[in-house]
Parts: structure tokens; C-alpha cells; sequence
């Protein structure tokens, strides 16, 4: 009897880790960090320049990247600049990782024991980070990175919800709240 019981709670123990690390697996990590003593209250317009080593998504992602950044930086009072004169220049770049994903489920049938079953797949997870660049000095002022991001799903609707989500997220804090 001790048996059948210690098997339920193993079931249960097992399937409380894999909803556990499930949970964490689809949450969005979302990490920045910027240049000390910038001022970037002299910042009021940003033009989209490219970094040549960027793997590109397709032009069509790469319109919802730059529309889906363009929506947050204009609640932030910055303006899209018309020429190529501007107070920032901002580049994105994205990167999709492999990872492995573990499905697992299981039943407890009381003093009955129980059974349960486990398979893994390979699943993309996209990485996009948005770089502010100062065009004077030419430095790197601030940096953001949104892991989990960029993951198609084959449901447009749902995949620019998910990058609008991001961006939200990604630039919460641009720019750094002044000391």
C-alpha cells in the first residue's frame, strides 16, 4: 500500500515540475541596459537605420518589428523622422534559438497506481533586441532584449499580439528614468 501511494505522489510531484517549467518556458524575459549620464531628454526623433550582420526575418515581419516599436516610441513623445537627420538612430536585430520542449502528463488512480507518458519536440524561440544608437558620438545609449518573442505560430493575429506584447515590455523603461 505504501507503494501505490508513494507512486501517486511521485505522479503528482512530476507533473507539478513539468507545469512549473512549462510556465516559466513561455514567459518573455525581458532585459535592458543603457549608457550612464546619458541626458535623453534631448532625444525627440529616431530614424530606423540597419545593422549589416542582422538576420533579417522576412519583410513582412520585418514591417510589424519597426511598426510595433514605432506605436511605443510615439506614446513616448518620439517622433519617426522624415529625413535623415534625427536624435537617434535605432536598429533592431533578432535571433531564433532551438530548444528542446517536454510534454508530459500523467494520472494518479488513488491506491490503483498510475501511468503517464513523456515525448519532447524542438521548438523556436526568437530573440529581438532594439539598440538606440546617439548619431554624434555614435554610442550605443540603450539597449533592450525580449526573449521568446519572436515564435511564429502560423496565426498572424496572435503572433503581432505577442511582438506588440513584447515591445510593451521591451520598452517600458526607454527612456531610464532620470536620477
Amino acid at each position: 500500500m505504501k507503494r501505490n501511494i508513494s507512486l501517486v505522489q511521485r505522479a503528482s510531484v512530476w507533473g507539478t515540475l513539468v507545469l512549473l517549467a512549462c510556465g516559466s518556458a513561455l514567459a518573455q524575459d525581458v532585459h535592458y541596459n543603457f549608457m550612464p549620464g546619458t541626458d535623453f531628454s534631448k532625444y525627440h526623433t529616431y530614424k530606423w537605420v540597419s545593422v549589416k550582420e542582422n538576420v533579417h526575418p522576412n519583410q513582412i515581419v520585418e514591417q510589424e518589428i519597426m511598426q510595433a516599436a514605432d506605436n511605443q516610441l510615439a506614446t513616448k513623445g518620439l517622433a519617426k523622422a522624415n529625413g535623415d537627420k534625427a536624435d537617434l538612430y535605432v536598429a533592431y536585430q533578432c535571433a531564433i534559438d532551438q530548444e528542446r520542449q517536454w510534454n508530459a502528463w500523467g494520472t494518479g488512480r488513488g491506491f490503483g497506481g498510475g501511468m503517464g507518458s513523456a515525448t519532447s519536440s524542438t521548438i523556436q524561440n526568437g530573440t529581438l533586441a532594439i539598440d538606440f544608437y546617439d548619431p554624434t558620438s555614435k554610442d550605443l545609449v540603450w539597449r533592450g532584449q525580449a526573449t521568446k518573442t519572436l515564435n511564429p505560430s502560423g496565426n498572424q493575429q496572435k503572433d503581432m499580439e505577442r511582438l506588440n506584447k513584447a515591445m510593451a515590455k521591451l520598452l517600458k523603461n526607454f527612456p531610464p528614468p532620470q536620477k
